[in-house]
This record gives structure tokens, sequence and C-alpha cells, in this order.
């Protein structure tokens, strides 16, 4: 049996289907390569001015390496597996590259889940109710190193490659706010100073109690100069945004300009990269750290967390040092790069909207716009959505943001709704994020109490996946691709039944009409957008239409997707 089958088959079984998902086609382009020679002539526009961005949680989405699957000795809880490691990995991220998954939704930027090493063992999730393993990249160890459920630094060279050779980014979530908690295993193996006895006996119930928290060998850990984490001999957790302790968590003391050594149990790691930086604080520790791995690797942009929690400082010098990191290795690696772009950098600030913030100015490219997500209601007739949004992005304003349905820190957009939402989303103006799963219907996992969240992180649906939603999202996310108009344009409504618009977008000649909610034949104006006489090619059916008198004649279907037929002047 080849590898890629054998892979498939150790993923299917480890998601919990009863058969291996369809073999690769035997021809060795991808359906996305074949089908690319008789597409329309594309208008895509910069990644700055049109980015599609597919934010996985790599541990949930498809294992490419089942001999990873329990580093550092991680096991299953053998109940509801809510917070432990489901097996995704780097490896499964190249063969879903591969077999062109993202490529074919019209992706061009794939935002992973911190990869570098997380605390080893679990802590307390929920009410009591869960094991929580740091499988979502927010528990941070070691900044230095691949955490080995990821994979090695060989499967992430090649993962990074095989996404550039597609014009697809890669972007890192990253952490500057805070590391993980000090969860019972790591402390067994790097400060067994703060441990009682037997703690590999704890449970849910009795978890605290194997901790001495009035032991000051706790210094030995993070230490006061590193974090605030109201233990003995730290500074305890201030109320504001940028001092507080956020979910009880170590907070880098990052506003501060003292220089600090590396922490005692980083020293005593025996397998760190990590040295000591004379004359450096809290903050350029993690800079050099986080930026490392876009000179070795390039890295093309970071999602930023807990933005609010960090002075904005931070995170302009972030931007600034990895700018010249990535321009560092594109340098060295001309054949690999996609392009000459610049470091990109989108941030999450809890309720940002679709407008331009400060916070464009301290490095962010793009902010996560929590408001589409709340705007459901109006995905079914979007008329008064599109207005408002290109108000705020149609030209080049200098900035974007990242609409979404569906968030790992919010909720599943109701999955009964997901044609719609899809519909609106890759139509919308600005930037766009795609939240795995969405494409396939995933269901929600168990949602425990204390932490609902975790419902929104169940394992992708690779053997009950919604095929025909799945060919809706995958024709408006090459339709997207292909035109910067989108997201960049004008917005015209053309009429009010059946829905019809334009975008026009002046500054690269690109425009498109989409028609909606087309119950019987119709004949849509096409508004001077397209000239009279004029070919035009419907994305979503691949028909071709004529332009008479001033308008396009449509048979009945739920959307139309026109742009300039191929070889059409």
């Amino acid at each position: 049996m080849r590898l890629h089958a054998l892979i498939a088959l150790a993923s299917a079984l480890c998601s919990g289907c009863t058969a291996p998902p369809p073999a690769a086609p035997a021809d060795s382009r991808a359906p996305w390569a074949a089908a690319a020679a008789s597409a329309p002539a594309a208008v895509p526009g910069s990644f700055a001015d049109n980015p599609i961005v597919y934010f996985v949680v790599t541990d949930r989405f498809y294992n490419g390496n089942p001999s990873n699957d329990h580093s550092y000795g991680r096991q299953k809880d053998g109940q509801q597996e809510i917070g432990t490691f489901h097996g995704g990995d780097l490896a499964g991220l190249t063969a879903k590259l591969k077999e062109g998954w993202f490529k074919e939704l019209g992706v061009n930027a794939l935002w992973i889940t911190a990869p570098y090493e997380q605390i080893r063992g679990w802590v307390v999730g929920g009410d009591k109710e869960f094991k929580h393993y740091a499988y979502h990249g927010y528990y941070a160890l070691d900044y230095t190193l691949l955490d080995k459920n990821m994979g090695t630094p060989e499967e992430l060279r090649e993962m990074v490659d095989t996404a550039h050779a597609q014009g697809i980014r890669v972007l890192f979530d990253v952490v500057m706010n805070h590391p993980g908690y000090l969860d019972l295993q790591t402390a067994r193996e790097l400060l067994p100073q703060v441990l009682w006895p037997g703690s590999e006996k704890a449970t849910l119930r009795d978890y605290h109690s194997y901790i001495d928290y009035n032991n000051f060998a706790f210094g030995q850990w993070w230490g006061r100069d590193w974090v605030r984490a109201g233990l003995p001999g730290y500074i305890d957790g201030g109320r504001d945004d940028r001092t507080m302790q956020l979910a009880h968590l170590p907070d880098f003391r990052t506003e501060s300009k003292a220089p600090v050594r590396l922490p005692e149990f980083l020293r005593r790691k025996t397998d760190t990269q990590a040295t000591d930086l004379p004359d450096t604080p809290v903050r350029g520790y993690l800079v050099k750290w986080l930026t490392h791995w876009v000179r070795e690797y390039g890295i093309d942009g970071f999602r930023a967390d807990t933005v609010k929690h960090v002075e904005p400082e931070a995170w302009a010098e972030l931007k600034r040092e990895a700018v010249k990191a990535l321009a560092d290795w594109k340098a060295r690696h001309p054949t690999k790069k996609i392009d000459d772009a610049p470091f990109w950098m989108v941030g999450e600030y809890w309720g940002h909207g679709p407008q331009r913030s400060h916070l464009h100015d301290a490095g962010f490219d793009a902010m996560l716009d929590f408001d589409f997500q709340k705007r459901g209601a109006q995905y079914a007739r979007p008329e008064a959505l599109y207005q408002a949004y290109a108000r705020v992005y149609a030209g080049r304003p200098g900035f974007t943001n990242l609409a979404y349905i569906s968030s790992h820190d919010t909720e599943l957009f109701d999955r009964g709704r997901l044609w719609d939402a899809a519909t609106a989303l890759m139509l919308a103006p600005g930037g766009v994020q795609i939240y795995y799963g969405d494409e396939t219907a995933r269901p929600a996992g168990p949602s425990p109490r204390g932490d609902p969240q975790q419902a929104t992180r169940s394992p992708m649906n690779w053997c009950s996946m919604d095929t025909a939603l799945l060919q809706h999202w995958r024709k408006l996310g090459q339709f997207r691709s292909r035109h910067v108009a989108l997201a960049r344009g004008e917005h015209r409504m053309l009429q009010d039944e059946p829905y019809a618009f334009a975008r026009v977008d002046a500054a690269s000649g690109d425009r498109v009409l989409v028609a909606l909610r087309l119950t019987k034949p119709a004949s849509v104006p096409v508004g001077g957008v397209f000239a009279e006489g004029e070919h035009l090619h419907d994305a979503y059916t691949g028909q071709r239409h004529v332009v008479r008198d001033g308008a396009v004649h449509l048979p009945a279907q739920p959307v139309v997707l026109l742009e300039r037929a191929p070889g059409a002047r």
C-alpha cells in the first residue's frame, strides 16, 4: 500500500471513520490544477487587498503522521476527548495541501494554531469536566522548539514549501500575552520542588492538592522578572487589560524595559534553543523567539492572540522585526518565495468590527472582525450589509479586516444556515476568514460547563461531509480568488428582486456581477458594468451568457457569478 494511502487510513481510523477517505485520483495533478487552464482571466489583486484566510486547529484537522500522536506521554482520556490531542499535525496539512483542499476553496493563506512546544500534560478544564491539554497552542512552554505532536522541523519545512508552491501563505498563531500554566507533568519533569508526592495519580477532582502553592520554588519557573503570577515571590496581576492575568494565566511583563536572564527552568531544559540575550527585556526575547520561525522557515505572517492585553509598542516591534526576518528569508530562498510582499499581521482584539482603528498603526495589516458573525439575520438578504462594508473597504484605504461566520473563541454558525452564510461571507467586501469545517458542515462537539468554546473545536468531519455545501464553498471561493473587485470594488445594487449587484474596482479594471435567488428565469440589467454584446461566464454553472439590450437573460438558479468569459475582450 502506498504511503499516502496508509496515512489516509490511519487518519480515518483516528477520526472514527469506518472507511478511509477516497483515494487520490490517478492523474498526479490535483483537480484544481487540471481546471486552471480553462479558467477565466483572473484579476485577484494583491494578498493585502484580497486575503482569503483558512483557519485550522491543526490537531483537529488531519492526522498525517500517527507516530507522533502520544508525544511527551500524552494520552487520551477514554471519555469524550474534549481537551485531548486528537492527532492532527503538520504532515496532515501537507497531505491536504497536496490533495488541493485549500486551493480548491480559493484560499491564499493558511492560519495554523501555534506549533511551538506547549505544556506537556493537562490542566483542569471547564467545571472539572475534562483534562485540558494544549492542543490549541495557547499554553506555550518553549517558543524555540516545535511541539512534537505537531511534527518535525522537516515536516514544517515541507508544509510551508508546499503551500508556497501553490501561492498560499502560512500564518502562525502567536501569543505574547502569556505562556501556559504550570501543569503537573511539566512540573514533575522541570520543577519537581513545587509538587506533593504522587502527582501522577491526580484526577480532575483533586488536581490542585498535588501542587504546593506556598512554595517559593515557583521562582525557578518563569520567575518574577518575566511574569505576573499571583504565586509566592511573584507580582500579582493587575486589574487593567494590560496587566491582568487572563484566565489566571501567568502574564508576561512585556511592558518592562528591564533586562532579564533566561528563566531557571529553561536553563535546565536540555533540548531548548533559548539562550541568554544580553541587555534584553522580556519583550525582546519573545520577539526574537517568534521571528526565528519567520527567518528559518519563511512564515509569511502572524495572527496575534489577545491583542488588547499587550501594549501596542510590543506589537509594532514584533512587526518590524518580522518584516526584516521575512525579507532575509526571501533573499536566501528566492525560488521558494511567493512574491516580495512584506510580512503580514492580523490581530484578535475582542469586539473589533469593520473599521480602521489605532491598531492598524501598531503593526497590524488587519484585525479580526467580530461584527460580521453577529449579522447572521442579514445573510439571506445582504444588501444593507454589503453597502455598509463597501463604504469601509472600497478602493484602497490601506487596511482591511477579516470577517468570519464561525470562530474557535465564539461559536459555530448555525449548521442549518451555512449555505446562506457561505454566500454572504464569500461575496462580502473586505477580507474573509474561513473556519475549518464550515465548508463541510462539521458538527459541534461536546460543550462542557465552564468552557463552551470547546464545542467549536471538534474533529474535522472527513467521513460525514456535506458534499453539496462543499461544492458551493468551492465555487464561491474560486470566484473570489480571481476577483479583487469583490473585496475592494465599488458596490452597486442593480435590482432588488431577483437581487443583483455589481462590484467594480477602478484601480484594476476588474468587475463582476452577482445575482441571487432566481426562482424563475429573469432578465438582469448589467448597469453599464459589461458592454453590449460582451460574452460572460457564470462561474457557478460554467454557462456562457451574452449581454443583449443592456441585460443578461438568466435561468432559474440560486446563485449566478458573472465574469468576463475566457478569451472575451
